[in-house]
């Protein structure tokens, strides 16, 4: 993708505000981004390709939130590689250090609606490997999605039957501490779900 290219297809995927701030992290010769179809196991990722160069793939079906969050997470394993080197933890402090760092200029008004800024603020004073894993935050973002006919495992009534992306099919059980636990129907196995999970209702 062309820097031309690559500027024009930001500007349809992150919020307006923050174009300008992401272009100047991205000016490195050797970083290359790439939107991708949605991945359901992943937002994004970041990884070293032969003769020193980066590549940064993100989901294009995100909403722009979403999008920005997951662009700077992997905007930042790739500072934090150059200027770490190779030979630290994924999501060790140093990633975090830089992923908080990277972020601080966009957590304002102008580029995130004003009710998701507290929870930005407290997700990011120790942000985890995904966003996801941060429950409050991740409801929060979804509000932004394009609706859908799926449900969050919260709502799923105890018994019921639901139905995952890859077709697999559980029927809703207790809730743990912060997990619900759910019963494949095939194998009988016992899985801990996030209340965010999305699921699909079965009749």
């Amino acid at each position: 993708m062309s820097w031309f290219s690559m500027k024009k297809a930001l500007q349809d995927y992150i919020p307006q505000e923050a174009v300008s701030k992401v272009l100047k992290l991205l000016e490195h010769d050797h970083l290359v981004v790439k939107i991708k179809k949605e991945r359901k196991t992943r937002h994004g990722d970041y990884k070293r390709l032969p003769n020193d160069r980066h590549q940064i793939t993100v989901n294009s079906n995100l909403n722009p939130y979403r999008f920005l969050i997951t662009l700077i997470h992997e905007i930042a394993h790739f500072e934090a590689y150059q200027t770490y080197g190779g030979f630290i933890k994924p999501h060790g402090v140093e990633w975090k250090r830089t992923f908080q760092y990277l972020m601080l200029p966009f957590l304002n008004p102008e580029v995130f609606p004003n009710k998701l800024l507290p929870l930005l603020a407290r997700h990011f004073k120790n942000p985890k490997a995904s966003s996801d894993t941060d429950v409050n935050l991740a409801l929060a973002l979804k509000q932004f999605d394009v609706p859908n006919d799926k449900i969050y495992i919260f709502e799923v009534p105890f018994g019921e039957r639901f139905k995952l992306y890859n077709g697999k099919e559980f029927k809703m059980g207790q809730k743990r501490v912060k997990r619900y636990e759910c019963v494949e129907v095939k194998t009988g196995r016992l899985y801990l779900f996030n209340p965010n999970a999305e699921v699909e209702l079965l009749s």
